[in-house]
Parts: structure tokens; C-alpha cells; sequence
């Protein structure tokens, strides 16, 4: 097979793996010497017609797997054309698309092919020819096997930036229904580990200094989760999430809502979830990660445990509390401030030191273009209060999230 078609065998493949941002590596700069760079803030970044990222260069290494999941399309039983690349090949087309500006880096996964040692000693193999042969500085981010020797995941931490393990659905019974061919147990161990690891290299690094420091996936690691394979509510997703962030430290926790494929399992329902349940739980992954939010605070907005999925989370939480509002922009906490629907955490900080020298005042926030039609209900500034009784509208929820007929126009003049 060419290697031309090799490609578009493998990158089509890889794009059910939602997880390869690229943010979080230490600075790396070619002028110090070998190829490639990266940045504290990432990479630069291209997306597919879909939205998809696709500034690394993605692909599987494979997408031959002895596992017969259900929900994967290239499970054993699968019957889809079949790629490999050699070691060499993947290394000569990644140093290629560098060398024309295509990639700032490298995403690599692979099916299970001969046993879990060997398909993760190809992936290390290629990690390591780009580091140590070619000099590649570039950002490498490497799905890891947890059934893998351990001593080969020590070696793909040294050689890549950031390292992930699929945990793959948010129930243990799902995972054991649908793939029972994976260790959920095994899973959370070797996520256990690499989170021990990564911790001792920053320890070492804060000790001896940055250029003593061991080097061991310094972008720290991550996990997917499939949404709407099976039966879990938005409840079970987020309290899992919650759990992995405390247990391992991941940087990441990634949603892939669930794509039906051909000759699907009876036990995989027949029709996917909507696109936007994905939307709204990265939006409160957000809140649980930056905002203070905890899990059943995010959740007390929609109903029967799953999001509302016409607002967005906070705004949900927001008309559920509104006896908290409105909040002084000039007086309140930065906790209380986070919970404002339409203030991120950034305009936040911002609002916190304006504060310090002047009063804040609607012109203000107009000029950091902020949703004034979302915000004002719910906030005190200067020179504005909002009407009375607007906070106890029945149709607040409109004013605030307009639909059509109901422009931004109407909404101010109803503050």
C-alpha cells in the first residue's frame, strides 16, 4: 500500500480521539540546536470543516486491534480497510509535513496489534527516533497502553510532551459490557502511576533547577471519555470527571459524543446524542475546573441529572439561584463575580484590578464587549441597577438567552 493511502487510511481514523490539544509543554526553541519548536502557549492551530483540531499531525499507527469494543470501528470484528505504518514511515512524515509548515507536532495512537508491549514499543519507537536520531523539538503527545510494560510507559513519558489513557466510558459496568477485552482497574493504575511519575519529575525540577531536572511529560496527562454509548447521565459523566481530576491530576478530561458505525451492537443505541450534550459538558467541565462550581451546583440547572441543553450551564445555575443576584461589580468577591453568567474568569481578574482605581460602570463592560443583555439583569455596576422585579420575571430565561424576534435591542431596553 502507498504511504499516501496509508494516510488517509490512519488520519481518518484517528478522529474519534478528541484528545490532542497541544497547550501546557515547557518552551522548547530549534535555535538552541535539532528541528522544531514549541511554545509555553502551544502550538499553532488549524481545524478541519467539522471543528476539529488538526494542527499536530493525527494518526493512528494502526488501525488493526485484537479488542473487539463495540463501539469502535476498528474493533477486530470490524469491517473496515486496514493501514499500518513502519516506525520509519510515521517518522519520515512527520519531519516531512514540519518541514512544510503543515504540523507543529505529532498526536499518535494505535490499535492493539500482536500484544499490548509490542504496539507500545512501535509507539515509543517512533517518540524516540524523532527525539534522539532527528533532534525533533516539536510537541509529542503519545496515547499510552495501560496493559503495557511499565518500563515502556517511563520511556514515552521521557519522550513526550504530554501522555493520555483512554478511561473511555464514564461507568465501570459499561466498560466491562461494551470492551470487556479492558481493565477499567488497570486503567486507573496506570493512570495512578503516570500521575506519581509526572509529580516526582516537578518535585525534582523545582529542586535541582530546570536544566537538572528529569524530563517526563511535562504537558502532564489526559483522558477521553465517550458520551452516549451507554446509559450514563450527565450526573455520572461530570461526578467521574470530578473524581479523575482529584485522583490523577489530569489536565484534561475530553467528551467524544458517541458516533453509531456499521453493524453496530444491539447493546449501542441506535442513534446518537445530540452534538451539543458534548458542548454543554466541556462548558461545565469549565465551571468545575476554573469557575468553583462543584458537580451537583453545575448539574442543578437542567433535570433528571442531564443538562439543560438550550443555556449554557452557569446561566442555568444562575436561574436557579436568584435570590444571589444581582452582584455589585464593584463590591462583590471574585467568587461571587465567577458565578455572574456572562464573566469569565480572565474579564474577572480584569474587573478585580479596574475596581482598585475607579468605580466600574456599564460603558465599561461595553467596551470589553461583554453580553450586556446577559449580563445586566444579574449585575450592580455604577450607574446601573436592574429594574425592579426583573430577577423574578417568568420569562427571564428569554430575555437573558433570546431567541428569534428577540434581539439584543429589545433586551437592553427591558433593563
Amino acid at each position: 500500500m502507498e504511504l499516501r493511502q496509508k494516510l488517509e487510511i490512519l488520519a481518518d481514523a484517528a478522529k474519534y480521539d478528541a484528545s490532542c490539544a497541544s497547550s501546557g509543554t515547557a518552551k522548547r526553541d530549534s535555535r538552541d540546536g535539532g528541528l522544531g519548536s514549541t511554545e509555553g502557549m502551544g502550538i499553532c492551530h488549524a481545524y478541519a470543516p467539522d471543528g476539529r483540531c488538526i494542527s499536530l499531525l493525527k494518526v493512528l499507527l494502526t488501525n488493526a486491534c485484537v479488542y473487539d469494543c463495540a463501539y469502535c470501528i476498528n474493533r477486530a470484528t470490524s469491517n473496515v480497510q486496514r493501514a499500518r505504518f513502519t516506525v520509519r514511515e510515521l517518522v519520515t512524515l512527520t519531519l516531512a509535513f514540519y518541514r512544510r509548515n503543515y504540523i507543529e507536532g505529532l498526536f499518535l495512537s494505535s490499535g492493539i496489534i500482536r500484544s499490548p508491549d509490542y504496539t507500545m514499543e512501535q509507539i515509543v519507537g517512533v517518540a524516540r527516533s524523532l527525539r534522539e536520531e532527528h533532534g525533533f523539538r516539536g510537541y509529542i503527545h503519545l496515547k499510552t497502553i495501560p496493559d503495557a510494560d511499565p518500563a515502556l510507559l517511563e520511556e514515552a513519558g521521557r519522550h513526550a510532551d504530554r501522555l493520555s489513557i483512554n478511561i473511555e466510558l464514564p461507568q465501570a459496568a459499561s466498560l466491562k459490557a461494551l470492551a470487556p477485552e479492558k481493565d477499567g482497574p488497570g486503567i486507573r493504575r496506570a493512570m495512578a502511576r503516570m500521575r506519581q511519575r509526572i509529580d516526582a519529575a516537578r518535585e525534582a525540577q523545582r529542586g535541582e533547577g530546570r536544566a537538572a531536572a528529569p524530563r517526563f511529560a511535562p504537558a502532564g496527562q489526559s483522558t477521553q471519555m465517550i458520551i452516549g454509548a451507554d446509559a450514563a447521565d450527565d450526573r455520572t459523566v461530570l461526578q467521574t470527571t470530578t473524581t479523575l481530576y482529584a485522583s490523577y491530576g489530569l489536565r484534561r478530561v475530553y467528551y467524544s459524543a458517541y458516533s453509531p458505525i456499521p453493524d453496530a451492537s444491539r447493546l449501542l443505541p441506535p442513534a446518537p446524542p445530540p452534538l451539543v450534550r458534548e458542548h454543554r459538558l466541556y462548558q461545565a467541565d469549565w465551571l468545575l475546573r476554573f469557575y468553583g462550581f462543584e458537580a451537583e451546583e453545575v448539574l442543578a440547572g437542567g433535570t433528571d441529572g442531564m443538562l439543560d441543553l438550550g443555556i449554557d450551564p452557569k446561566l442555568a445555575w444562575a436561574l436557579k439561584h436568584r435570590e444571589r443576584f444581582p452582584v455589585d461589580v464593584n463590591r462583590a468577591p471574585r467568587e461571587m463575580l465567577l458565578r455572574v453568567p456572562g464573566l469569565g474568569a480572565r474579564t474577572v481578574e480584569r474587573l478585580l484590578s479596574a475596581r482598585r482605581h475607579r468605580a466600574i460602570r456599564s460603558e465599561d463592560l461595553a467596551r470589553l464587549r461583554l453580553p450586556l443583555g446577559k449580563l445586566l439583569p444579574f449585575l450592580v455596576t455604577a450607574d446601573h441597577h436592574p429594574r425592579g422585579g426583573v430577577l423574578d420575571r417568568a420569562d427571564l430565561r428569554r430575555l437573558v438567552a433570546p431567541r428569534r424576534g428577540f434581539g439584543p435591542s429589545t433586551q437592553l431596553a427591558l433593563l
